[in-house]
Parts: structure tokens; sequence; C-alpha cells
């Protein structure tokens, strides 16, 4: 008799996104002419930078010819990417790093979701709240969190209420924990947060010998100079983080897969004996192991990125859609809706009006206003209350749904 793994039994019924495409096709079912705008799922609209298509039909020729066909590639990716990326996201910023500190992946979902993979099981996490699902659901899945308790919350996870007191931006843990899930810009509230309030959890790692999983997939928003776009711009931080990126977001990669994990030499974990063991040779066997790399025209499609007419290009879709981000967030404010994100992300995350539960306003709005965004109960206990919008819509929608939202009033 097979027996289940019944740490996924203790998930929710269904994941997030999943239960908002349920709500919306039985909507969709019981009102087949209701034009609706999707502002929920953080899907990007707009089509890929052309540098990256001509670079990978190039790449689709070369696998046509025998003397340019490429079979197995490298599990952490091909070295003309991974210098690509050192060259142009972090040196500029003052980071260095090595070749084989950078692995390619196929999303920073993945990625996130399967980092843990490297610790053990009696390991203490703490994640913002409210979370990027997949943080917790993952963890879960591994049986690192204990049961869940009427609110929803896991008993072995260390949750760190982010508040309209202190500016939705989680507090330092009071216990020690070892695992710390930082995502900036935020996903779902938009926040960010200064060189020196990161200082803050890198000096709390260090000191604890703590491991930060930092999630930069929305860096490229960042629009702020006083926002850092890597968690290695800190002194220190190469010693306990990891470091998640994406083209999803950057490059509008959500549907051909590509992103990237920085994981340096110097950041260690213990055995039951204390001796140290390097993450970064820990993720490469688990890379060698159970992934077999991203496709070559893909990471030729990805490095085309950094030409100067992709980064032309890319940069033209990003304020495209930062626009959008600030129709949005403008729009609320008029309406008077207490706002937070849409300025360095592509994110906008509000409150409800009078008190509402999350759930019942996506019902509202979708019924009402015929505009589909994702409840923040979602995310979490302390998202309960609140929405989030995002910025990914055309703009054509993006103006159409702020125009509903507020006859909504």
């Amino acid at each position: 008799m097979a027996h289940v793994n019944e740490n996924f039994l203790k998930l929710p019924g269904s994941y997030l996104f999943s239960e908002i495409a349920r709500r919306v096709n039985q909507f969709k079912k019981d009102n087949p002419d209701t034009d609706i705008i999707r502002l929920g799922i953080g899907d990007v609209t707009r089509p890929l930078p052309p540098a990256v298509i001509e670079a990978m039909k190039e790449a689709v020729d070369e696998m046509s010819r025998q003397e340019t066909f490429r079979g197995y590639g490298p599990e952490q990716g091909y070295e003309f990417l991974t210098e690509k990326i050192i060259k142009n996201d972090f040196l500029p910023r003052g980071v260095e790093l090595a070749a084989d500190e950078v692995f390619i992946s196929d999303g920073a979902k993945t990625d996130t979701a399967n980092f843990q993979e490297l610790f053990g099981i009696d390991n203490i996490l703490a994640v913002s709240d409210p979370v990027y699902p997949v943080y917790v659901d993952s963890n879960v899945m591994a049986g690192r969190t204990g049961p869940v308790n009427p609110k929803g919350e896991f008993e072995k996870i260390v949750y760190l209420p982010c508040t309209v007191e202190n500016g939705m931006k989680p507090p330092l843990p009071e216990m020690r924990v070892d695992m710390i899930y930082l995502c900036f810009p935020n996903n779902p509230t938009g926040m960010t947060l200064t060189k020196e309030e990161l200082k803050l959890w890198v000096n709390y790692a260090r000191a604890n010998r703590s491991v930060i999983l930092f999630d930069a997939a929305y860096e490229a928003y960042i629009h702020d100079e006083k926002v850092p776009h890597s968690i290695f711009e800190i002194d220190g931080a190469r010693e306990v983080a990891v470091e998640f990126r994406s083209f999803s977001k950057t490059a509008g990669f959500t549907g051909t897969r590509c992103a990237y994990t920085i994981v340096p030499k110097q950041v260690m974990v213990y055995d039951a004996n204390s001796k140290t063991h390097s993450l970064n040779q820990l993720w490469l066997r688990r890379q060698t192991t159970k992934f077999n790399g991203v496709s070559y025209p893909v990471q030729v499609g990805a490095a085309a990125v950094y030409s100067e007419e992709g980064k032309k290009q890319v940069k033209e879709t990003i304020n495209y859609y930062m626009e959008n981000a600030r129709i949005i967030r403008s729009g609320l404010e008029k309406t008077g809706y207490k706002v937070f994100g849409g300025i360095n992300a592509p994110y906008i995350w509000f409150k409800t009006p009078d008190n509402m539960k999350s759930w019942d306003f996506f019902d509202k709005l979708m019924k009402d206003a015929n505009v589909v965004g994702t409840p923040g109960a979602g995310f979490g206990a302390n998202g309960e209350g609140y929405f989030r919008l995002t910025a990914f819509g055309s703009r054509e929608n993006t103006e159409k749904a702020v125009e509903r939202i507020i006859k909504m009033q």
C-alpha cells in the first residue's frame, strides 16, 4: 500500500492563483458576455524584446545544423550568460562574483521552492506576513512547518507582521531563526528596503548564523537610488545570503522561463557536529542530480537582454509597466484608498474599504467592476483586509480598470 506524504495534506485546498482562476472561470461561465480585466496574477502582457526574439531565432537555426547543434548543456548554465549577468547586473554595483557562483535555472519560483531542500527539517524559518505563498508551501511540503492553526499559520514558522504601523516592512525576529525569506521589492506589498534597513538583516544573520534567502525578482523596477538592487551591496552579505533573480518580469520571460540564483562560496551551513558545508557546493550537487539546465536558445535569448538594443528595449517595457503602476496608485489614492507600493515595484497593495474581507472584496470587484485582483488573505493572516493589483496589464486595460474601480465607489 502506497502512503501519501502527509505534509501535502496540510496545504490549503488549492494554490492561491489556482483558486482565483477557478472563481474567474465560474464567473465567466455564468456571465459569458462580461469583459473581464485581469490585474491579479503577475503575468506580463507585452511581448519579448525584439533583440531577444532575434537571438533566439538564430540559436534555433544553430540547433538545425550538425556543426552547431548542442545537446546537454552545463546544468549550472552556459558561461556566455553567467559572464553577462556578472558584468551587467553586479559589477556596476560594486559586487564581484565568480562564474561558478551563478546558477541559471528555469524560474525564481522553481529555485525559491527547491532551495529549502538543502536545509534540515529542524531549521526554524521566518517569513514576512503577508508573504509570497511559495516560500511557505514548499517548506510545508518538506515537513518543516508543523501543523496549521485556525488562523492558517503554521506552528513552526516565525511570522514577521507587516503592518501600517511599521510601513509594511517586516521587523527583525525576536528569537533566533535559521532561514529567513526576504523579498524586495516586495511581492505582494510593493515596498522596498534601504541599504541601512537591509544591513540590519545582514547583521542579524551573521550574529545568529542564519541564512537569508533573498528574492530580488523585481529589482529592475527600482528607480530610487537609495534602494539596493542586490543584497550583496551590503557588507557581509556574501557570508549569509543567497539571491534569486529572474528574467520573467524584467524581460517578459514568464512563458519562456529563465532565471538565476547567486550562491556565494562563503555561505555555510552546519551538520550535527557543527562542521561547516558550502551551500554553493550543495546546490551544485542538487542541480546536477535533479536539473538538466535551461535550453540553449532560451539562454541565448536571455544573454541578448544585455545587448545595447536589449537593454534599451527592456527599459522601455519596465517604464511602460511602471506608468501603469502610477496610474493605478494615483487612481486609488484619489478614490480614498490607503495605498502601498507602485513606486519601485509593479505591485499596488491597498486596504479594502470598510474593513471588508479580502475575498469578499475580490468577489465584489469582479461582479461590480469586472476587474480581477488578488485578495490579501491569500498571502497570509496579515494580508486579510488588503488587496493587490498588478501593473502588468495593457495601458488600455489599466486605465479602464481604474475608471471602473472609481465608478464602483
